[in-house]
């Protein structure tokens, strides 16, 4: 599998991206490579020299949270940590559009994973201006300053807070998870008709669902003006669960193989009496 055909290189259309994929025994080989995963993130962890964000977007249903699951249920959890990003708080609207993020990045040796991101505020407040009056900025005073003037210069604050982050040993990976609008109907209807999967429906879903082109349009914005060198999206077919979380667990992988992460080794003190240390325990 080549993961460079989902690498955002140069400008896209959406509507010229598959959104179904299918790799054969794509959930044998996500075992596979989680394991190695898992390793890779030990021997990271005990290094404490970088630490990794992990960020997933896609429209509702799209499959964020099995993803989550799957891909890192092998990982030790002192060196994952998942934040699912909410409507903003008062305290965190009283900061920055960055603020929440920044202090929810994961820390030297650990992997973060953001459940929708700081992409939200150039996603659904461009789909929603309004939402942004509660930022209380001093220069948007109304809907004509909400241009896309200002969302193009928040997403250049973003490659800036993105390139600052990779600058000081962060590994940032983006995963767009592209589902179909028929798929999300079949998703949708599939919480309605199972009683155990009804609790996961909400009728916000439906009026979303009706903005999916206003959506669709500022996805590929972001993709366009966001995908960098340093900090890369990947458009990832999402109507095949199985193969989209084979096709972001890969892309993890062969990312931190770049790195070759090592243990750190003991002091030359305690390596020297390392026979002592043996012995002292096999004589107790």
């Amino acid at each position: 599998m080549d993961i460079k055909k989902y690498k955002v290189t140069k400008a896209i259309k959406l509507e010229n991206k598959d959104t179904l994929e299918y790799i054969e025994d794509a959930e044998k080989k996500l075992k596979k490579v989680r394991k190695k995963l898992a390793d890779i993130q030990n021997t990271m962890y005990a290094e404490g020299k970088y630490s990794a964000l992990i960020c997933l977007q896609g429209m509702d249903t799209s499959g964020k949270d099995s993803l989550i699951r799957e891909v890192f249920k092998q990982f030790n959890v002192r060196g994952v940590e998942v934040h699912s990003f909410k409507v903003p708080t008062e305290l965190e609207l009283n900061h920055d559009f960055l603020w929440r993020h920044y202090i929810a990045l994961p820390a030297k040796g650990k992997v973060g994973v953001f459940n929708r991101t700081h992409y939200e505020n150039v996603l659904v407040t461009r789909v929603h201006p309004k939402y942004v009056f509660s930022e209380n900025i001093p220069s948007v005073n109304s809907l004509e300053d909400l241009n896309d003037d200002f969302y193009h210069e928040r997403m250049e604050k973003i490659n800036q807070f993105e390139k600052h982050l990779v600058d000081s040993g962060t590994i940032v990976l983006k995963f767009f998870l592209h589902l179909s609008k028929e798929e999300q109907k079949n998703r949708l209807l599939r919480r309605l008709n199972i009683p155990e999967k009804n609790w996961k429906f909400s009728s916000g879903d439906l009026k979303e669902r009706k903005l999916w082109e206003k959506y669709q349009f500022c996805y590929e914005e972001v993709l366009n003006r966001t995908s960098t060198s340093f900090a890369p999206w990947f458009v990832v077919p999402a109507d095949d669960k199985p193969t989209a979380r084979f096709i972001v667990a890969k892309t993890i992988l062969e990312a931190f193989q770049k790195y070759n992460f090592k243990e750190p080794r003991l002091k030359q003190k305690d390596l020297d009496q390392l026979g002592e240390f043996k012995a002292q325990l096999n004589n107790e």
